[in-house]
């Protein structure tokens, strides 16, 4: 039998170059596993992590098939991932990581699909009967909150919010009356500018459909009849028992209800750094459990047997479980309340079963029962501050040195104090580092001097005004609780001193405009980084985070700003900002001012000496480097002559309007009327370098965008 000829196909063979590549992966390879199964301890820090970045990539992407293209692609990433040696903690890290983003995306989604509401297409005047469903008095604002559900217009949202001035408000309003009014019912508003701050989509997700204000009379077709709720009845016996700017405080401390506090003093505890003391947190949480506690250990602790045959610490943390439980209902149950609930149940049960139970642990155990239930906070300040505050804590304290620094020991009275001193200052400088970047990103600016602040207002809250609070709480059963609120008042006003003391430096805040979203998505990535490891690789997310918030503050802030209504417009100038319409409110101004980066008065365009303004129109030469660029503005709803406003148009490079402008009003560059506006939201414009940037994107498919369908006759 004749042999087969000798093939002529080249045999594949392994080059120097391949052995060398193969063996530098295979080293790779074994150097990370290497490194994980020191880190073993941390993997599973990241589960909230996975879960938390499908979340945010839902509300990242536009639209359907951007969702169902990202949960395809982790699904695809899993099943690369399975491909990898088994056994090793690679593997399991990224297929757990890819099926945990796919599992976050879809929960939002359902979430969205199945429980949110739909926004009112269109701003419109209504006359409405409606079931009021709850009421919330603000009184720093002299008006109330209904929520209602509308009963005689199937046309409109399931549940509405209306505001009804205190003038106005009926005597028989409460939950469950029915009341009848006219009003101007409009969508949730989106942000204002770019940057802003998204109440549409907060909006949907509490099922509110629209907002508006409910204009006199407002007519009651059946009373209420039932009691107000306890949290609503202690708010105004707090209110009562108080007097001055501190009533406000007493009332956030004790319901979480921040409405009886004035704008000025909100903003002072917000530029001190001091704001996080008003929102119901892991502070005020901790110090009730502790003191039931405390107190439960005291009292049985009277009696012999109990000492002797009880299971002291296990009935004290029962009671103590249940006193944070009931706070945490009666202060609304936010995120940052519910966070330090589930914390504080989980040290509790920790400290039951003779666990170590404060660790990261904790806090990843925190944040995936959060995000399972209520998936839309990831993208809120209150989760974002909330858990990288008491996540930066709880590394710093499990650090070996500072851990050894922190310890108690034999020492003098001053040293131990110093001790408690310094403690004290490290980690409110270590809180105040990790929360800088998400303060720039959600509100453009961040605290400077709140380390230094908290350490007299935190021992002040906590051992002071807290324990007084509770006590004169406690007296008014018996009618003897006026001389702890006198206490309480002025405990009170010292914090409202200090406040405003640190406020008013120069150096409390540092402003910088708005930072974008992939730039942060950086920052956040390396401020993880740094916290969930241990090992001396966790310094490497320095990097991206110092890149990220170096790039915020040499970003150019921009040179004009359009709200997506287009009645305001803040320019930037020589000597600072300036706004279109002067008797424009604190709010209007606040927002133009923090999206830009700007920490002064905002002038009138009218005043400025390059301006050239009528009733009607308002002409602006701004000079941008080697160019000079003619801006125009419109101020009334007045009709203008065609023949001078055309003329007008055409000299300018950008003409902005809040009307509709014609097809023959045709500028050198940009055209901002209404009609954009609705397309693309609120404006932020760099002249330097030509970039517009929008509210809205195109094509976005998020439920909460109101579209506005055909007008009714």
């Amino acid at each position: 039998m004749n042999a087969p000829p000798p093939s002529t196909a080249f045999e594949p063979r392994q080059t120097s170059l391949g052995r060398k590549a193969a063996a530098l992966a295979k080293s790779g390879f074994s150097g990370i596993e290497s490194w994980l199964e020191s880190e073993r301890e941390q993997v599973g820090l990241w589960a909230p992590v996975g879960l938390g970045a499908g979340v945010a990539v839902w509300f990242l992407l536009p639209d359907a098939m951007g969702w169902l293209a990202f949960c395809c692609a982790a699904l695809a990433l899993a099943t690369v991932g399975t491909m990898l040696p088994q056994g090793g903690r690679l593997r399991r890290m990224i297929v757990a990581g890819a099926i945990l983003a796919c599992i976050g995306c879809l929960l939002v989604w359902g979430k969205a699909t199945l429980l949110g509401q739909k926004p009112l297409p269109r701003a419109r005047f209504v006359q409405m009967t409606g079931e009021v469903l709850s009421v919330q008095p603000v009184p720093a604002q002299a008006m109330v909150r209904a929520r209602l559900r509308p009963m005689d217009a199937p046309d409109l949202p399931t549940v509405v919010r209306v505001n009804i001035a205190d003038a106005d408000v009926p005597r028989e309003l409460g939950e469950g009356a029915v009341i009848r009014f006219r009003g101007r019912l409009m969508p949730p508003a989106p942000p204002s500018v770019p940057g802003g701050y998204d109440f549409a989509a907060r909006a949907y997700f509490q099922g509110i459909g629209a907002t508006g204000k409910a204009l006199k009379p407002v007519e009651v077709l059946r009373p209420s009849t039932a009691a107000p709720p306890l949290r609503a009845r202690l708010f105004g016996h707090i209110l009562e028992r108080v007097d001055g700017p501190a009533e406000g405080i007493a009332a956030a401390l004790a319901t979480g209800d921040q409405g009886a506090i004035p704008e000025a003093d909100a903003e002072a505890m917000r530029r001190s750094g001091l704001a996080h003391l008003l929102s119901i947190s892991g502070l005020h949480v901790t110090a009730l459990i502790g003191a039931v506690i405390f107190l439960l250990m005291r009292v049985m602790a009277l009696s012999q047997r109990a000492a002797l045959h009880w299971p002291l610490m296990l009935i004290a943390a029962t009671g103590g479980a249940l006193a944070g439980i009931g706070y945490t209902w009666l202060t609304g149950a936010e995120v940052p309340t519910l966070r330090s609930c589930v914390a504080a149940l989980l040290v509790l049960g920790g400290l039951a079963m003779g666990r170590d139970a404060i660790t990261l642990r904790l806090v990843a155990s925190g944040a995936l029962l959060v995000l399972i239930f209520w998936p839309e906070a990831l993208t809120g300040p209150s989760f974002q501050m909330s858990f990288a505050a008491v996540t930066a804590l709880v590394a710093l304290a499990e650090h070996p040195r500072f851990r050894a620094f922190a310890a108690t020991r034999d020492e003098g009275v001053i040293r131990r104090l110093g001790r408690a001193l310094a403690v004290t200052l490290a980690t409110g400088i270590a809180v105040e580092l990790v929360l800088m970047p998400i303060a720039l990103f959600h509100f453009h600016k961040a605290g400077m001097l709140g380390a230094f602040a908290n350490l007299v207002a935190i021992p002040l809250t906590t051992f002071v005004v807290m324990p007084l609070e509770a006590l004169a709480l406690l007296l008014d059963v018996v009618g003897l609780g006026a001389p702890l609120w006198w206490l309480t008042q002025q405990a009170l006003n010292l914090l409202l001193l200090l406040a405003h003391g640190v406020a008013a430096s120069p150096m409390a805040t540092l402003l910088a405009p708005t930072m974008g979203t992939a730039l942060f998505a950086t920052v956040v990535v390396g401020l993880l980084w740094c916290l969930l490891w241990r090992g001396a690789l966790r310094w490497l997310g320095l990097a991206p985070v110092a890149i990220g918030v170096a790039m915020t503050f040499a970003a150019s802030p921009p040179d004009i700003l359009v709200t997506g209504d287009g009645r305001h417009v803040a320019v930037r100038t020589g000597k600072g900002m300036a706004i279109l319409r002067d008797r424009a409110g604190d709010y209007v101004r606040d927002v133009l001012s923090e999206s830009a980066g700007y920490d002064g008065e905002l002038a009138a365009i009218a005043a400025l000496p390059e301006a050239r303004c009528s009733t009607d129109l308002c002409a602006l030469r701004l000079k941008e480097g080697e160019r000079s660029w003619r801006l125009l503005f419109t101020r009334s709803d007045v009709l203008i002559a065609r023949r001078d406003f055309a003329r007008d148009c055409a000299a300018a490079d950008i003409v902005v309007s809040d009307r509709g402008l014609p097809y023959w009003c045709r500028s050198r560059w940009l055209k901002i009327d209404r009609r954009l506006l609705s397309r693309t939201g609120g404006l932020s414009i760099s002249l330097k370098h030509g970039e517009v940037h929008t509210v809205f994107r195109p094509g976005d498919a998020h439920p909460w965008i109101a579209r506005a369908g055909p007008r009714r006759p």
